[in-house]
């Protein structure tokens, strides 16, 4: 009969919960472990550039005073160490279920004969005999007893028959024994006393944490779109938003988000330094701070907390320093969260086809990324290192977005920074559009509805020591490359020299590692829409003749429209990390009537029909001037035919005027 008994020492528990830790952390562990090593990419070697990249260090990892840990990261090591401590406690604890083994207690080999056996018991008894030990400090008569007893059992169960029987047959010199099933949970959970307390656990546990975990997650997901931000956020960017949005538009159609997207934050000790700020923004904006901050309804009492990020982005576009650690880790927070908020305001400007607000979303990445105050686009030079906004604001109109003219103006005025700005100037570059058409597999004309390709061959142009494009030739055309690209299912060109990657831009001012990229727009600026979904390219290889480099393809596929006509569109270029890096490209598409396609058929049929036979004077002059001509099919073979007919007529005629002789 079966004896069910709870787990007094904890040990079967110990074995139950270390089982399932193991089963969870296991794969867990393996998750969070990155097997393949971050790629290692070259960024700008410039002095601001490589400080922040310090700092973004620091910031993701840590320090070994200060190690970064995660989340993930903290959950592994308690998981771990609640393991280790279950596997010490059941290594130390005594187990209950031992087989019961007679040679093992006398110490002797399960070969030994009995006369082995007796001889070595009594050499035992003489040793743990209770009346003959003497106790040690730690040890009590009832503990020798115990040994003297187990000792003396063992014997019998190897010398006596009856008993031995009982061993070989049940496992104990005494018989049959009860079995005895261990229930993995310790006394004190199932005792009356604890009674009420247990059942409080299970209800806080199952009927509290767990439904409002299940709760949070549900409700947490209906809040947020397919493109990662708020919903209120999105309706925000939906209403603000309209065909003729600019740049401030869409800047206060970011700062609404800011309500719903970050956590709230006390009010304390730091709006000191966040009235000081707003101040600093005022005297620099002068008054379109106010237009600014009603375009994001951004006042201070109802919206105190937009009002607050607001002010904290608009202190990074200006570069004002910001003093409080407190402020300096909310406004970081606020920057790496504008790329997310962009792309979802691109997808609502997009879904409308509307060109200005798709253009300026664009655009104000690369303000971002560069700390310049969007729109002004005479403030392009303010991205070398040597060149404050103010600086580049003092320089002439027309020589204020040229960095030639920067640099000249750094030699002159602060020499020492010059290297630094040349440093910058190897990560910057200048887009261009190589080329763009539109292509149909197969095809030498687009028809209606017809699924075309824009392909887009762009590169990066380098810039010389003193700031000026370094001329580059025109790329000859490779009919050959340009149709293995169209036939490929890529959407980006694979380079003849292997694998490129651009690494990472001169953006000392972001608060990341950033990598340069670029979205292909096609458009129809007359009617203000934007014809195909923008796509986004990277690693636009640097020009350089001389190692085969001279651009790189890209290539959409979309549908032409149904009416038959001439479509002037234009090809942009935007840049979402630097300023003023934008290219464009007019572009025609022709669609013809499918009508052509069918004539154009029936003039190679034509053609084939009145190619000139070879032996003709027509195929004569044809093969003189190059052209094409049909080949009698066995000529030879008629020639000879003609030539036997011929000679068999002259053997007849001959054999006529000899019967006529002989008449």
């Amino acid at each position: 009969m079966a004896n069910y008994s709870y787990d007094e020492a904890g040990n079967m528990a110990a074995y139950f919960v270390l089982t399932f830790l193991t089963i969870f952390l296991v794969p867990y562990t393996i998750a969070s472990i990155s097997f393949s090593k971050p790629p290692s990419l070259p960024g700008c070697q410039c002095q601001q550039c490589t400080t922040q990249r310090d700092r973004i260090r620091k910031r993701e990892r840590g320090s070994l005073l200060t190690p970064k840990l995660r989340r993930r990261t903290l959950v592994i090591l308690g998981g771990w160490s609640i393991v280790g401590f279950l596997v010490y406690k059941v290594m130390s604890s005594e187990t209950e279920n031992k087989v019961y083994d007679p040679f093992e207690i006398l110490e002797i080999s399960t070969s030994a004969t009995v006369k082995e056996i007796k001889s070595h018991f009594k050499k035992l008894s003489r040793k743990f005999h209770p009346d003959k030990v003497k106790l040690g400090v730690n040890e009590t008569i009832e503990a020798v007893e115990a040994k003297f007893v187990e000792i003396t059992k063992a014997y019998k169960s190897l010398t006596d028959e009856t008993i031995r029987k009982n061993w070989e047959l049940y496992g104990h010199p005494d018989g049959r024994q009860e079995v005895s099933m261990g229930i993995a949970l310790p006394k004190w959970v199932v005792e009356s006393g604890n009674n009420i307390w247990v059942l409080g656990a299970y209800g806080l546990i199952f009927g509290g944490a767990l439904p409002a975990i299940v709760g949070r997650w549900w409700f947490g997901n209906r809040e947020k779109t397919k493109d990662g931000v708020h919903v209120r956020s999105a309706a925000a960017f939906f209403k603000s938003l309209s065909e003729e949005s600019g740049m401030d538009d869409v800047a206060g159609s970011l700062g609404k988000s800011f309500e719903w997207e970050l956590s709230r934050t006390k009010v304390g000790k730091v709006d000191a330094e966040l009235n000081k700020l707003e101040m600093q923004i005022k005297s620099n904006l002068g008054d379109k701070w106010a237009d600014l901050l009603k375009l994001a309804e951004a006042t201070p009492n109802g919206h105190g907390s937009r009002r607050r990020a607001f002010i904290l982005l608009y202190a990074h576009l200006l570069r004002l320093p910001v003093q409080n650690s407190t402020l300096q880790k909310e406004q970081i927070q606020i920057l790496l969260q504008t790329p997310t908020l962009l792309n979802a305001m691109l997808n609502i400007a997009m879904a409308r086809n509307w060109l200005l607000p798709t253009i300026a979303v664009m655009r104000l990445h690369a303000y971002l990324a560069q700390a310049i105050t969007p729109g002004q686009t005479e403030l392009k030079a303010a991205q070398l290192p040597g060149i404050a906004p103010s600086d580049a604001s003092s320089l002439p109109k027309s020589e204020s977005s040229d960095f030639a003219a920067a640099i000249s103006s750094i030699s002159k005025s602060e020499p020492t920074a010059l290297p630094e700005a040349q440093k910058a100037l190897q990560r910057i570059g200048h887009a261009e559009i190589v080329d763009a058409t539109f292509r149909v597999i197969g095809e030498r004309f687009v028809t209606p509805s017809s699924f075309v390709h824009l392909v887009v061959k762009a590169r990066l142009a380098p810039l010389a020591k003193d700031g000026s494009a370094i001329p580059l030739p025109k790329p000859e055309t490779n009919e050959k490359r340009d149709n293995e690209f169209l036939l490929s299912k890529k959407d980006v060109e694979d380079l003849p020299h292997g694998e490129y990657t651009s690494g990472y831009a001169h953006a000392p001012y972001w608060p990341a590692n950033r990598k340069p990229s670029w979205w292909v727009v096609l458009a129809d600026v007359k009617s203000n829409k934007v014809v195909v979904p923008p796509f986004k390219i990277a690693d636009i290889p640097v020009a350089d003749p001389a190692q085969g480099l001279d651009y790189r393809s890209y290539k959409i596929q979309f549908q032409a429209p149904q009416t038959v006509g001439l479509f002037t569109w234009k090809v942009f270029l935007v840049s979402d990390t630097f300023v003023g890096d934008d290219a464009a490209r007019d572009i025609v598409l022709k669609i013809d009537d499918p009508s052509v396609l069918a004539a154009t058929d029936g003039e190679a049929d034509e053609d084939d029909i009145s190619d000139p036979e070879e032996d003709s004077l027509a195929g004569q002059m044809a093969l003189m001037r190059g052209g094409s001509v049909k080949k009698l099919k066995g000529a030879g073979e008629d020639e000879s035919d003609d030539e036997s007919s011929t000679d068999d007529e002259e053997n007849a005629k001959e054999e006529a005027d000899s019967s006529s002789d002989s008449d």
